[in-house]
């Protein structure tokens, strides 16, 4: 076991696509020392979010303000994870089985539905299991729904955010597969962040 647990572990194929003209600055929270409540665009580049865990009402008013000041944020927002975990429940670093950002969505003028075995998905630019609907609130306009729900594309303040309603793309892969996936994650990338 000892030797198991010494063993350097590879890294996730997306850390290398993160990488390519990025410099990765992982974040447990919206209000570290610096970013919050002057989370400011320039300083912080740009985010993406996969899967995070619910926000404090601090850090919901942090990112709106970040992505409202010309932020761009790519949000991997998953109703009901499938991927499997080598973390234990309870294990901070353990993605969440389901995401609950309600508050901030609504804010945007955005629900996030449950994942439906009924919906269609065929059609997916990505890998996709169980995804959940994205759908505008009544009145809402800044957002525009594509792919069945499966996307949103917001343009909030100066700012713009790319949300998708399922994580499966970013699952452990190798080979063919890794790079099929790498292609679709910079895709998402290149839509969110070259504005």
């Amino acid at each position: 076991m000892a030797a198991r647990l010494a063993a350097p572990e590879p890294p996730h194929w997306a850390r290398a696509v993160l990488e390519e003209g990025h410099r990765l600055v992982p974040l447990d929270t919206l209000l570290a020392p610096g970013l919050a409540p002057g989370l400011a665009p320039g300083a912080l580049g740009d985010l993406v979010m996969a899967q995070p865990r619910p926000l404090e009402p601090a850090e919901n008013v942090a990112l709106d303000g970040w992505v409202r000041r010309g932020g761009h944020l790519l949000l991997f927002a998953d109703p009901l994870l499938t991927a499997p975990s080598r973390f234990a429940l309870g294990d901070p670093r353990r993605p969440a089985d389901t995401v609950l950002l309600d508050p901030i969505l609504t804010h945007w003028g955005l629900v996030l539905q449950g994942a439906g075995a009924t919906r269609e998905t065929a059609g997916a630019p990505f890998p996709v299991e169980s995804p959940g609907a994205l759908a505008l609130l009544p009145g809402a306009a800044a957002c525009r729904i594509e792919q069945a729900g499966l996307m949103a594309k917001c343009r909030i303040g100066k700012g713009f955010v790319l949300i998708v309603a399922d994580a499966a793309l970013l699952a452990p892969a190798a080979g063919a597969d890794a790079a099929a996936r790498a292609r679709a994650l910079r895709d998402l990338m290149r839509q969110t962040f070259a504005r």
